[in-house]
């Protein structure tokens, strides 16, 4: 891709209202674009991060037999209804009327409708376990959209939701999906905690929440120095000393929640008689989980773990492009053929993704947007070069002189 041709563009200065480094750097380098309080649209850089996040965590959960279908985003008043949460769900519902006069919700989350086509779909013990999951839009009617794509009014999640026979497989699929979501989020470079946490909207008997540190997280988790206690600060309760150990004080830490997993167990599928029948012919209510990642808020997670003063610090596995490569001057051959277009050529020919900076801007101006985009590994091509071409990673001082062979080799391991 060359830069001159990219649908965006990077500001000099950071958006006023920016709270969070994520927010202000993302819209600073020309990833997002906020059309309104909590509405983004994604820009092709952050849209192409935005896609290397959804294949990782696509991978993960086939990984684990989850089988991917979409469900509708408008829910019918009746389902909700059933379930009780017309009224009750925090934040509460965006509504709207069809011309008939019949009520909907843009769906927060989609417990009504799974469970639906739970006791359409499920009917005997020999149809369990099924495991389906989604990646689709969601709507929250936050009080105060905030923080950028931290806190959002439409986002993209992934919820992942399972059927069971007994407690025993929902159990068993729980911790499944557990080390899954550990898993993501290693592969998305973070350093992510699992804390035992509080089930609010979504119900059920028991939940976690996965934790990322950071001084600029709107959650509070209580944490033990002296053993492996966390918890959110609604489930410690204000308690001073580790309900675990005994021994030591908890400290507060603050976070941002990459992903929550619930056990649901019996809770929708009672009220909305979702049945099956077990091996002795009884109708029995349906076991279920579901598992949930805001796939906006994870974008905007990996900019608060990585970045410094001078822009963003993109893990190569979910980074827009492999390598950004300037020109900073125009070393032309006998046949004419610019250099670096040529390098760039051979780059895309071996299957590296490249932003080339082709713009008519100075020397200073592309090295600062290589920084601001943060993609991992930044080429120049120049006289000083020779035959070679500079190589530093974003995020260190040094460089190095390789060969086109040996860059190519490196960016392909």
């Amino acid at each position: 891709m060359r830069f001159s041709q990219l649908f965006a563009k990077t500001l000099r200065q950071p958006p006023r209202a920016a709270e969070v480094p994520s927010h202000r750097l993302l819209v600073q380098a020309g990833f997002i674009d906020q059309l309104a309080a909590g509405i983004f649209t994604y820009l092709p850089l952050g849209w192409r991060v935005y896609r290397k996040v959804e294949q990782i965590i696509r991978e993960e959960m086939d990984a684990i037999d989850g089988q991917e279908l979409s469900l509708p985003v408008l829910n019918p008043r009746q389902l909700w209804e059933e379930s009780g949460r017309w009224l009750s769900y925090t934040p509460p519902l965006l509504k709207t009327k069809d011309q008939h006069g019949h009520e909907y919700c843009l769906a927060p989350t989609h417990e009504e409708a799974i469970t639906d086509l739970g006791r359409k779909l499920i009917s005997s013990y020999k149809d369990l376990p099924k495991m389906v999951y989604q990646i689709q839009d969601k709507f929250r009617n936050e009080t105060r959209a905030t923080g950028g794509l931290l806190r959002v009014k439409e986002f993209m999640m992934k919820d992942l939701y399972s059927f069971h026979a007994d407690q025993k497989g929902l159990d068993d699929y729980y911790q499944q999906v557990f080390q899954a979501y550990q898993k993501i989020f290693a592969r998305c470079g973070l350093k992510a905690h699992a804390v035992e946490a509080a089930s609010g909207s979504i119900g059920g008997s028991f939940c976690h929440e996965f934790m990322l540190f950071t001084p600029t997280g709107e959650d509070q988790v209580a944490g033990c120095s002296q053993c492996d206690y966390l918890a959110n600060v609604e489930v410690a309760k204000e308690s001073t000393v580790c309900p675990k150990c005994q021994k030591a004080t908890l400290k507060i830490k603050t976070a941002i929640e990459l992903g929550h997993v619930f056990k649901l167990g019996e809770k929708y599928s009672q009220v909305m008689k979702a049945e099956y029948l077990d091996q002795d012919g009884h109708k029995k209510p349906l076991l279920m989980g579901c598992y949930g990642i805001g796939l906006g808020r994870l974008v905007a997670a990996i900019v608060e773990a990585n970045h410094d003063n001078r822009g963003m610090i993109w893990p190569a596995t979910v980074a827009p492009f492999d390598a950004y490569l300037i020109g900073v001057d125009r070393v032309n051959q006998a046949n004419r053929v610019n250099r670096v277009d040529r390098v760039n050529q051979e780059l895309k020919k071996a299957g590296v993704e490249v932003l080339y900076d082709d713009r008519e801007v100075s020397a200073g101006v592309k090295f600062a947007d290589a920084d601001l985009i943060g993609i991992p590994v930044r080429l120049v091509v120049s006289a000083k070069t020779g035959d070679k071409i500079e190589w530093k990673k974003r995020g260190e001082k040094k460089s190095q002189l390789l060969s086109l062979e040996e860059i190519i080799q490196s960016l392909k391991k």
